[in-house]
């Protein structure tokens, strides 16, 4: 497409919006809302990505609302963003052609918990820690722990994963079916509430991770589990980055089922003991957590011991009470805050990559040099049991320059994680900020994908600019 056909659709969308605001007013009424402060906080960005408004944003309490929504704006090539919580990294709920943006937040009913087969329905705007409130009861749980409280359905837009994905998987593994509206308005159940199928195309793997390009998910099935019996946290420092990934590869390979195991290098840890006030050692750490039966847990950690010794690592300092394994996980959790008074002033831009783990030690040490030879200040974190990690950049935004040096940084981490066979993106996505490095990865697969989304959403109305 050239960038005259380019102008010219863009145009086209923006002729249209206006009547499908129109359209939508007497549908929604206060719900839906012009202000600028509103529309803003729907497209913001934690990255230098510039604020993109919606001309409107629009409220919408159930899935016969989304369906009506989704009609008229098809009506009248009105682009809409779905938007959840707001806590996605790479632009996902910018909206660089105007339109509405699709607020699904008050869809947040709880609709049925099946103890008996693991499993529950929800709607897209539940949070994860609401849902695990509403659990907490039953005896279950729901383990995807993105850090931040998230909606469940931008959670499974955006393929969410975070500290217990070592032992629980991602959102990819753990929606079981779902519900989406359509670029049509037609409204499709992906599966039926069984744990497997070989009926026709998966297509509750293809709209998982779309980040909302495909359809709008307005239910959830999801995968629950029991709450362990018992559950032991510790820290082990370890003399540098190498040995820490060593131990990480041992303990996988010898099958010690480990829950969490995040790393934090050197410069993180510091951030950390300033914020938290726990009495870290300096050093590169690695957070871990078993679950289990008391006896399991014990004979986990001490293997897991065993294993950081033979690497050099320090004494696993352990936690069994909720209080102790709370701290030390706000700690983790909190680590994008701590990190910032490293550079008072500067904004945190965080970026991921994730490699196979045999390679992660190589990855992250080549990483830090080149943290060290760009003059950036930038600690590492990472769900180091299934090899990705976490950069975040502190740079100055108003500074060209330094967003010129922060840009160029990105890909090439992204080109390093590649010819490692790894992915430019372990759990952020690819929304906005990561569009360039999509092809390199994929190659002829993008060309599928673009296939996809033409045959699904023909006139590009769902969450446009993103991913491609």
């Amino acid at each position: 497409m050239t960038l005259a056909d380019i102008m010219t659709e863009r145009r086209e969308t923006r002729a249209g919006i206006p009547a499908a605001l129109e359209a939508l007013a007497p549908l929604f009424g206060e719900r839906l809302v012009r202000g600028e402060d509103v529309r803003r906080a729907h497209a913001h960005s934690t990255t230098y990505i510039p604020n993109q408004m919606p001309d409107a944003v629009v409220f919408v309490r159930s899935e016969a609302e989304v369906q009506a929504a989704v009609r008229i704006c098809a009506e009248h090539r009105c682009p809409i963003v779905a938007f959840g919580t707001g806590s996605s990294l790479e632009g996902h709920v910018n909206a660089p052609l105007g339109g509405i943006s699709l607020d699904l937040s008050q869809m947040d009913a709880i609709l049925a918990v099946n103890a008996q087969d693991l499993d529950c329905r929800v709607q897209p705007g539940v949070t994860r820690e609401a849902l695990n409130a509403h659990l907490r009861d039953t005896g279950l749980f729901f383990p995807i722990d993105p850090g931040a409280n998230a909606s469940l359905g931008g959670m499974a837009a955006t393929r969410a994963s975070g500290t217990n994905a070592v032992r629980y998987g991602t959102m990819r593994e753990n929606v079981i079916s779902l519900c989406a509206v359509m670029a049509d308005g037609r409204l499709v159940r992906t599966a039926r509430r069984a744990r497997k199928s070989a009926a026709g195309y998966d297509l509750t793997r293809l709209l998982v991770g779309s980040e909302g390009t495909l359809g709008i998910i307005t239910e959830l099935t999801l995968k629950l589990y029991g709450i362990p019996e018992a559950v032991v946290s510790g820290v082990c420092p370890f003399p540098d980055v190498k040995s820490a990934c060593d131990t990480v590869i041992e303990t996988i390979q010898t099958g010690i089922p480990v829950a969490r195991i995040e790393l934090l290098d050197t410069l993180a840890v510091q951030a950390a003991r300033a914020h938290s006030g726990l009495d870290l050692p300096v050093s590169p750490c690695l957070f871990v957590e078993f679950h289990g039966s008391p006896a399991s847990v014990a004979e986990q950690a001490a293997g897991f011991a065993e294993i950081a010794a033979g690497n050099g690592g320090g004494a696993l300092e352990s936690a069994s009470l909720a209080e102790e394994r709370a701290r030390l996980w706000k700690a983790r959790h909190n680590f994008y805050w701590a990190a910032l008074a490293l550079r008072p002033g500067a904004a945190g831009i965080a970026t991921d990559v994730c490699v196979p783990v045999s390679r992660l030690a190589e990855c992250i040490e080549e990483t830090r040099l080149d943290i060290e030879a760009a003059g950036f200040v930038a600690p590492i974190v990472g769900h180091v049991g299934d090899g990705n990690f976490h950069v975040t950049l502190l740079i100055d935004t108003a500074n060209a320059a330094e967003i010129d040096a922060a840009e160029a940084f990105g890909a090439r981490l992204a080109a390093r994680a590649l010819d490692m066979d790894g992915t430019c993106t372990g759990e952020h996505g690819i929304g906005q900020g990561k569009r360039a490095y999509l092809t390199d990865e994929m190659g002829e697969g993008v060309a599928v994908m673009r296939a996809i989304k033409q045959a699904l959403d023909p006139l590009a109305i769902l969450n446009p600019g993103k991913i491609f």
